[in-house]
Order: structure tokens, then sequence, then C-alpha cells
């Protein structure tokens, strides 16, 4: 135990939190490198383990630690209700932006324009890994790799590439930006290396951006309806996506 704690203090000002047995698992699951783990309840991780992941129960015992219920609220800032926590290293920025930037794509990379909500950020990551998309950008102060949006996201930063760049330095590929001016997303066929753009939730795409975009597209909706959550609108536009492309 004492060792684990020594590990968590030396380790954490670096690495990126993981919160919660989903994170723990989806990270171990996607190769990340996850140095120290701690729960409250060593076994109840396993069981939880052997129900929902068994491809990563053996991993799981290898790494978990048990510690005080005190000990480990100590090391995060809102314990979670499965009473697990780990550290993992952040992945290389270069690597990163090199997939991003990589052609052929096979799936799009998702941009979020100066997102301010954590939340919505994270949910979008998640959604990004499970449609298989390239990666995901984020413009604008919001850093999409804080423990709030990694606890959103499940751990799923570490099943597609995740980085925060200007927008001078977007992916390549045609930019297919998210408007109400637009032209419906139903009658567009998005193409495997696109760069789909959405804005803030509060002002929209910026005008930085705005100028990137190849074609400006836009959702159905019911007319008096202002707009759809950020996440909603990613989703959309993924199993579009999905459904069109091939």
């Amino acid at each position: 135990m004492t060792a684990a704690l020594t590990a968590w203090h030396r380790l954490a000002p670096g690495a990126v939190l993981l919160d919660g047995f989903h994170a723990l698992k989806h990270a171990v699951r996607f190769g990340a490198d996850v140095p120290v783990a701690v729960a409250t309840d060593r076994a109840a991780v396993l069981a939880l383990a052997d129900d929902l992941a068994p491809d990563v129960r053996d991993p799981l015992a290898a790494l978990v630690t048990e510690v005080p219920e005190t000990a480990y609220k100590a090391l995060v800032p809102r314990p979670h209700p499965t009473g697990v926590a780990a550290l993992a290293a952040r992945p290389d920025r270069a690597a990163q932006t090199a997939t991003l930037a990589r052609l052929p794509r096979t799936a799009p990379v998702v941009v979020l324009d100066q997102p301010r909500n954590l939340g919505n950020a994270g949910a979008v990551i998640r959604l990004a890994a499970g449609f298989g998309a390239t990666g995901v950008v984020t413009t604008g102060t919001l850093d999409p790799w804080h423990p709030t949006v990694v606890r959103a996201g499940a751990g799923l930063h570490f099943a597609t590439a995740v980085e925060r760049l200007d927008p001078a330095d977007l992916p390549p590929g045609p930019v297919f930006a998210l408007d109400p001016e637009g032209e419906d997303l139903r009658d567009v066929t998005l193409p495997d290396d696109a760069v789909l753009a959405f804005g803030s939730e509060r002002s929209g795409l910026s005008g930085a951006v705005r100028a990137r975009a190849d074609r400006l597209l836009s959702l159905p909706m019911r007319p008096q309806v202002s707009s759809y959550n950020l996440a909603t609108s990613v989703a959309m536009t993924l199993y579009h996506w999905s459904a069109t492309a091939r």
C-alpha cells in the first residue's frame, strides 16, 4: 500500500487521472501505460471485472492495490462510486498529431471548436471512440485531458487520438462545419477523410474555423427548437457518416 501511495504522489502532477472502474477498464483495454491503481475494495473491483470486463481481469489483478477509504479520498477530487482510481501516462503529443494528420483515413476527425462544457467534451470523445473516429481535436482553452473530461469519456481517450490544436493546424481533409445556415446533412455523403467541426455550446463556430470550412451542414430540427446538445449533434453526424460512407 505504501509503495502505491508513494508512486501516486510522485506521478500525479504529469499523469492522467482515471476516475472509476470504467475509465480504468478502458484505459487498460486500449493499451494505456497505467503505472498505479488504487481501490477501497480490491475484491469488489475484480468482481466487477469478472462480470463486465473479463478480458482485463488479470491485468487489473496485478495492478490494483487496496488502500483505506480515507487515503483514496485524499487522492481524487470527487470520489467515484466504484471506489477505484488510477494514473496513466498521457499519450505522446507528436504521435497523436501524426495519427490525426495521416492520410488516407478510414474515419473522420471530430473538431470541437472552443468547447466550454467539460462533460460534453468527454461525452463526444466517448462517442468518437464508439464510432471508430480517427480522433477528436479541441480548439480554445479547454484541455481535452482534464480529469472531468476523462471521467465523462469513461477512459476512452485511449481508444482514439485526442489533442488540442490551433484552428490553423487542423488535420488535413475537407472540413464540414455544422451551422444552422448550412445545407441539410441528410443530402450529403460524408467522406472517410472528413473533418467534422462543431461550434461551442453557446456561440457556435469561431470565425477562424468557419473560414476553414469547405461546406456548411445543418442538422434537421423542428422549428422553434433552438439547438441540440453538443454530444447529440456529434452523434447524429457520426451516425450519418457511418450509414452513408460505405
